[in-house]
């Protein structure tokens, strides 16, 4: 029977006698498995009415624990972005209702951005929502298989986050 990835190997096999079918086979699948999931996270995203952006904002605050706060440096380092770039990614979560920015009670030029309940309720309708596609895509293997995969791309990435050339995240 096989899939895309054995017809695709099959065609190169025949025109580039040093290709690895194997390795081939098995990098052809880890890039069409990561653009399936990059796809089914843009419209489940897009189902629940977020851009990305905004996500990775909530998903950033809600992972600090409770009370789900930071402050606009700290949330621009951990986020990757200048304090300009958050400042203008914040406005419209603010106007949404879905963070607060509050000066600190202690000194008026320090600002805490919180997640509220509603910022809080549409990070977890979404991480919900990824969830189950996620689990829709794994149900096709057995928790023995599932935990194998997962072993094997743990040496995957040890290798390519320590391996020459690499930086570590």
């Amino acid at each position: 029977m096989g899939d895309s990835v054995d017809r695709h190997v099959e065609l190169w096999a025949q025109e580039l006698n040093w290709m690895d079918p194997v390795k081939e086979a098995i990098f052809a699948r880890l890039a069409i498995l990561a653009r399936h999931a990059a796809q089914a996270r843009r419209a489940t995203l897009d189902s629940d009415g977020l851009k990305h952006w905004q996500f990775k904002v909530l998903l950033t605050l809600r992972r600090l624990g409770p009370p789900y706060e930071a402050s606009p440096s700290d949330l621009a380092d951990l986020l990757g972005l200048t304090r300009g770039a958050l400042s203008a990614r914040l406005a419209p979560l603010e106007e949404a209702g879905l963070i607060t920015r509050t000066p600190d009670a202690e000194d008026r030029r320090r600002v805490h951005v919180r997640l509220t309940p509603a910022g809080y309720a549409a990070f977890e309708q979404h991480a919900a929502s990824e969830e189950e596609d996620e689990n829709a895509l794994l149900a096709v293997l057995s928790e023995e298989e599932k935990r194998t995969l997962a072993g094997l791309l743990r040496r995957l990435v040890e290798a390519a986050e320590t391996g020459p050339g690499s930086a570590e995240p």
